[in-house]
């Protein structure tokens, strides 16, 4: 049962794609916020194409690349953590083949590296890296280990 006033949201934007076991996400995504003594008040995730990622890569960020994920920060909130985190199905889909990963695993690393930004960890630097691949292995732990 999520908390009180807790939403956490998907939405899709120009791409043909469903995020399936959206409770079991909820949960998982709740118990990384939980690890990192955070909760969760309002956090939506809304699934893009490359070509809306990358126009608001340029438009927000100033960078002229693609990219798998943006997370906006929303506003602070005492009943926990806000935000808005755009995901590119495209990105994921080639990153998985890439890494020789599944879509699934993947996305889900993807969808914990938002929540980690939120949570307040970095990957500017390379010591910064070290510790966001560390943190979205625990996630991704996190998901294996859920129980139903």
């Amino acid at each position: 049962m999520p908390p009180s006033g807790e939403t956490i949201l998907f939405f899709t934007d120009g791409v043909k794609f469903s995020l399936r076991d959206r409770a079991a996400v909820r949960k998982w995504l709740r118990k990384i916020a939980s690890s990192h003594k955070k909760s969760i008040a309002s956090l939506n995730y809304v699934f893009v194409s490359d070509a809306v990622l990358l126009r608001m890569n340029k438009q927000f960020l100033a960078h002229d690349t693609f990219t798998d994920i943006i997370t906006f920060p929303g506003e602070k909130s005492p009943k926990g953590i806000t935000g808005e985190i755009y995901i590119s199905v495209d990105r994921v889909r080639e990153n998985a083949g890439q890494f020789k990963q599944t879509f699934k695993s993947e996305l889900g690393r993807v969808m914990a590296h938002g929540l980690l930004h939120l949570c307040g960890f970095k990957d500017k630097t390379e010591k910064e890296k070290l510790v966001m691949r560390s943190q979205e292995k625990k996630a991704l732990d996190l998901r294996i280990n859920l129980t139903p």
